[in-house]
């Protein structure tokens, strides 16, 4: 292949000194074969003719890729002198006879061509893919799917020329097209009265804009050979742009199967190179892990929030990433501002008098809203404007009531909460009791998007769901040993859950069983709350009682970052929803760790530190661990 396209890229001079011959033989769809062909090539000059590698299937079609893809780029004798020392074919000549006829608006021989085509659907190897606007996978195998299929690029075909007729002005023409060509076929009548509706259209530009087409043209007519070539068999026509599909399937793989990617990737090739895998981190020495680190990964602390003056015990992104809450056993709640360029953190305001200290915070949907919860000691719960400051709800059943949990609903006008001792309501804004639930012991609280089931873990070890309407429950998760708190993934799928004397469990709420188990963090049985993060919420990460931030992928069991700096047990992680490379970190000694990219170094600087040295220098201390060396 190497030499195939070397001898390419010599131009004409080569082409004329290239075999004409060739003993190639033509298959059930009319390709040639290589088998038997010989180069016409001189050697050394002996004169002697040297045989022709006989290529595989596997080689053929990565041939016919690359022609196809020079084709694109106009590279036309390239790919002639390519397919003649190959002995391959592009395509059928049928097919190039049709790609050239829809080109040039020749409507009536593409419509012969389509006949010629539809000889060759019925061919064992005929497999034709889903096309992109299409519901139904389609076999040429089956008699019925070939017709299915010829009367779909009819379709195709002469909805062109009749949109085409449309713009020229040619209405007569286009009718004529409509009731002697489109009716008969009786094939998606719906879009033929669609299609009879754009004969009012006064204005080629109002047909555009009603019919959602940019006119006639090449941009059409290409974008209709894209959706024609779908219905094809890969042996008589590739499908569009086969190597780039290709080529964006293997990069979107590499990053997917990444573990220290987390930023969004771009669709366009032109975004990453081909000629390396994507690494992001290979052996995850400290050298590779800053310079990854500083473009995508929260794993240097960039600031330490002290204004609390006791134990931290939770802390909360808003939805929309600009504000973090923390709660403190001091009574208080403090608000922080993101600054969106620096993701420096800025003190708004301070929530004061709760009694007993906050331990659990649930931002309102809009983010206007924020109810804070105590410990097990505390029966009330406060409900703050956090754009005022102001407490608009101080609710209390009773003095009796412990409410440690809370979840919004997504209609941002009701809540749930609950706790150990047997609590579990329904309430507004206002602080009313919609709805009660006697005898559930609740531990933590998860709304589901549905708006209607409520998902509560309790002292039976498991997670059960709750519908408020009809007054039913279910069981979803059941664990051997006390859930001390779980969080739910966006899409509703996954939870996550801190297991006492177990550490970190991922469960798949659709089949209800264990996926993983997280190694690495220390959990007894205080309540530490992980969290979901990163880019595709790919990561996740936890606190834990030997004072560090364990993260993880998503699919691997062992951490790949453990970040050290807290001097206590680590509380509440938090990761940022909109910025994917900003966590929070809240602990028992008393401070919050801001976690973001580490800052640039540069080589210099690298070239005269260790890993342990770059640490201690840069107020960071973080361990990388590399699950697949």
């Amino acid at each position: 292949l190497h030499r195939l396209l070397t001898t390419a890229a010599l131009g004409e001079e080569t082409l004329a000194s290239a075999s004409s011959s060739s003993d190639s033989d033509t298959d059930a769809n009319g390709l040639q074969s290589n088998a038997g062909s010989a180069s016409g090539a001189s050697g050394t000059g002996s004169g002697s003719l040297k045989k022709k590698k006989r290529l595989s299937q596997a080689e053929e079609d990565v041939i016919r890729l690359i022609g196809q893809h020079l084709n694109g780029l106009g590279l036309n004798q390239t790919v002639d002198l390519l397919m003649q020392e190959s002995g391959c074919r592009l395509e059928h000549p049928s097919a190039t006879k049709f790609r050239n006829h829809v080109m040039e608006g020749e409507w009536d021989k593409a419509e012969n061509d389509l006949n010629e085509l539809k000889a060759l659907m019925h061919s064992p190897n005929a497999i034709v893919v889903r096309a992109p606007d299409s519901l139904l996978v389609l076999k040429a195998s089956s008699g019925t799917s070939v017709v299915v299929i010829f009367l779909r690029m009819k379709f195709l075909l002469l909805q062109q020329k009749y949109l085409e007729y449309l713009e020229d002005g040619k209405v007569l023409e286009a009718l004529q097209v409509l009731r002697g060509e489109l009716t008969p076929l009786k094939y998606n009548t719906d879009r033929i009265h669609v299609l009879s509706g754009y004969l009012m259209c006064s204005h080629p530009e109002d047909l555009k804009a009603k019919a959602e087409w940019e006119g006639k043209g090449a941009g059409s007519r290409c974008r209709l050979l894209d959706k024609l070539q779908t219905y094809l068999p890969p042996s008589v026509m590739l499908p569009p742009r086969r190597l780039q599909t290709l080529l964006r399937q293997a990069v979107e793989m590499q990053r997917d199967r990444c573990l220290y990617h987390n930023t969004k990737l771009d669709s366009s090739l032109d975004s990453v190179s081909l000629l390396l895998d994507h690494v992001c981190s290979r052996d995850f020495t400290c050298i590779i892990c800053t310079c990854v680190c500083r473009k995508q990964f929260p794993c240097y602390t960039q600031q330490i929030l002290t204004e609390h003056c006791n134990e931290v015990w939770f802390c909360k992104f808003s939805n929309d990433g600009t504000k973090l809450a923390t709660g403190s056993k001091d009574t208080t709640v403090i608000i922080w501002q993101v600054e969106p360029d620096s993701h420096q953190l800025k003190l708004v305001r301070t929530l004061e008098g709760h009694a007993y200290g906050v331990s659990y915070l649930a931002w309102s949907p809009d983010d206007v809203y924020l109810i804070a919860c105590g410990p097990d000691d505390c029966s009330e719960l406060w409900l703050w404007n956090v754009q005022t400051g102001e407490l608009r709800t101080k609710m209390s059943q009773s003095h009796e009531d412990s409410l440690t949990s809370v979840a919004w609903n997504p209609d941002g006008k009701r809540f749930v909460t609950g706790g150990q001792r047997g609590q579990f309501y329904q309430c507004d804004l206002e602080g009313n009791l919609l709805e009660s639930w006697e005898g559930v012991r609740v531990q933590c609280l998860w709304c589901m998007s549905d708006g209607r089931t409520v998902l509560a873990s309790d002292t039976h070890q498991r997670i059960r769901g709750y519908s408020f309407e009809d007054l039913t429950d279910r069981n979803i998760v059941q664990e051997d040993h006390p859930i001390m708190s779980f969080t739910v993934s966006k899409n509703g799928r996954l939870a996550l859950l801190n297991v006492a004397t177990q550490g970190v469990h991922l469960w798949d709420l659709q089949d209800r069983v264990l996926v993983r188990k997280y190694q690495g963090v220390t959990q007894g049985f205080y309540t530490i709350h992980s969290c979901f993060g990163g880019h595709n919420e790919d990561f996740i990460a936890s606190g834990s009682e030997d004072h560090k931030v364990y993260i993880w992928h998503k699919r691997s069991e062992l951490p790949i970052m453990e970040l050290t700096g807290h001097t206590r047990t680590v509380n509440c992680v938090s990761w940022n929803p909109c910025i994917p490379s900003l966590m929070a970190s809240a602990s028992d000694d008393g401070t919050v760790r801001i976690w973001g990219p580490a800052p640039f170094l540069d080589a210099q600087e690298l070239d005269g530190l260790n890993g342990t040295d770059m640490l201690s220098n840069h107020r960071t201390n973080r361990k990388c661990n590399n699950p697949e060396s």
